[in-house]
């Protein structure tokens, strides 16, 4: 916990940069580079990685000694890929039911996730998920490899993509997250990471909840007026943490913007989310744990009312209440779950950055 919030990280990925898992030599790296970009030049010197820590195949052990010894994260949400350019999807599904049998108490759950372009595979792929990690929902990319180059996709469309949310239903998952603002290549995507083709979806799938993953890094307007009209629809921060720690006006941007159609409620359909291994965690907790609006903004948010100052109780929502709600999980339960298991740290606070890896002992073996 920090400051009393229990946090619960909804997108965790033990990812494979290795130059070795790259399908597609192109793609691969500039995917590996955009992860890297993202690390690095922290606010914090200490808490910044050095390519041979960070460019590495994550294993299981050092992802959740990273995320639970070294930050006040308490559970986490495992997503495999399916990224068609990596030779594993760039974070493999055995990797995320290792995390479930080895920390159960920790990884409280999975999503699938599968490449839509691979048609019935890709239906038989999230039936075999459904199996071994009884996800708590599915996790999609507008954009994949087809084994010649980069191809985009709506996902409203219904030839494609509809199957996949029919099958979902019929195995008893019911929510979607969909990866959209930021686009993962140097290449052509077309309006791919627009959010817009969700209202087709929400509309057509009002019993399956959706989640806009990276929600307002892009497209703000477009997301704003999504969340405010459909009651299915909900924001995964990941990346947002990022601005907290490093820029905190543009997350109070990011945030109000959201809001700035639905007013304050909005934050009760946000939550909390790193992407695992993207950069160190510790520091985006203790920014959001302490961050409030400024006032210069808050005077001119709201499009048809204002918006209230953030509250402990939209960060504790934010953090970890607004998942469970909307994935039927026991709050109270999950923390019973981890007091005395093996990462319980007993009231002292999170290890030095790094000094929990293999690489502080030499093992890694590195990209």
């Amino acid at each position: 916990m920090i400051n009393d919030y229990f946090v619960l990280d909804a997108v965790t990925h033990a990812y494979n940069h290795l130059p070795t898992n790259w399908e597609d030599p192109v793609l691969g790296q500039a995917m590996v580079e955009l992860a890297w970009h993202l690390a690095a030049d922290p606010p914090n010197p200490k808490y910044a990685f050095t390519r041979e820590q960070y460019l590495i195949d994550w294993q299981v052990p050092d992802v959740a000694n990273f995320i639970f010894r070294e930050s006040d994260t308490d559970v986490a949400v495992m997503h495999p890929l399916a990224i068609a350019s990596f030779k594993d999807g760039y974070c493999s599904v055995p990797k995320a039911v290792e995390a479930l049998d080895r920390y159960p108490s920790r990884f409280i759950g999975a999503y699938a996730c599968v490449d839509p372009l691979k048609g019935k595979d890709a239906e038989r792929s999230m039936a075999e998920q459904v199996e071994v990690l009884k996800p708590l929902g599915l996790k999609l990319y507008p954009t994949s490899w087809d084994g010649k180059g980069p191809v985009s996709w709506r996902m409203d469309d219904p030839k494609l993509i509809y199957p996949l949310y029919e099958k979902a239903q019929q195995l008893g998952l019911t929510t979607v997250a969909v990866h959209k603002a930021v686009p993962i290549g140097p290449f052509a995507v077309g309006d791919a990471y627009n959010p817009r083709d969700i209202e087709n979806a929400a509309n057509d799938f009002p019993d399956l909840n959706f989640e806009i993953v990276h929600g307002g890094l892009a497209f703000m307007e477009e997301t704003a007026w999504l969340l405010a009209r459909f009651g299915n629809i909900s924001i995964n921060m990941e990346i947002q943490n990022i601005l907290v720690e490093r820029r905190p006006r543009a997350f109070a941007e990011v945030l109000l913007g959201l809001c700035r159609v639905g007013g304050t409620d909005m934050l009760d359909r946000m939550f909390w989310g790193s992407g695992g291994t993207l950069v160190h965690n510790q520091p985006a907790l203790e920014a959001f744990a302490a961050f409030e609006f400024p006032d210069d903004l808050l005077n001119g948010a709201g499009l048809f009312k204002p918006i209230k100052q953030i509250t402990t109780e939209n960060k504790a929502n934010i953090f970890a209440n607004n998942f469970c709600r909307l994935h039927g999980l026991d709050v109270e339960a999950l923390k019973q779950g981890i007091v005395g298991d093996e990462f319980d740290r007993n009231g002292e606070g999170p290890a030095e950055p790094f000094s929990t890896l293999s690489s502080a002992r030499g093992e890694t073996v590195y990209a």
